[in-house]
């Protein structure tokens, strides 16, 4: 199956099921090497309209540190690590505080 098309199938599918969080995160994961903008635009939809989701956090954290948004990245790393704990997911939680650690020392960026 081609991107693109794959892309439109991903598309009915959040056109169909607006409410599930997992079409989003697809879309935002299936646009991260092809558009940042429309990247951006879903990784913000999740985590404004499915703050509970937690797979968004670490895809969105290390997308938006690419792309030198380091203190909303910053910020999406510590929500996570929070909704994590509260969730009680231990490999998340392990995974997105590896991930944070690895954040603060390659950006060189001070936690608050």
């Amino acid at each position: 199956m081609s991107k693109m098309s794959r892309l439109e199938m991903l598309k009915s599918f959040a056109e169909q099921e607006p409410q599930n969080p997992f079409n989003w995160y697809a879309l935002a994961l299936e646009f991260k090497e092809l558009d940042v903008e429309k990247t951006a635009e879903y990784f913000s939809k999740l985590l404004e309209e499915f703050p509970d989701y937690l797979a968004t956090y670490y895809q969105a954290a290390e997308f938006f540190a690419e792309i030198d948004q380091l203190s909303l990245a910053n910020s999406i790393y510590l929500k996570g690590i929070a909704l994590a704990e509260k969730q009680q997911s231990a490999n998340t939680l392990r995974e997105l505080k590896n991930s944070y650690q690895n954040f603060l020392f390659e950006y060189d960026f001070e936690d608050d």
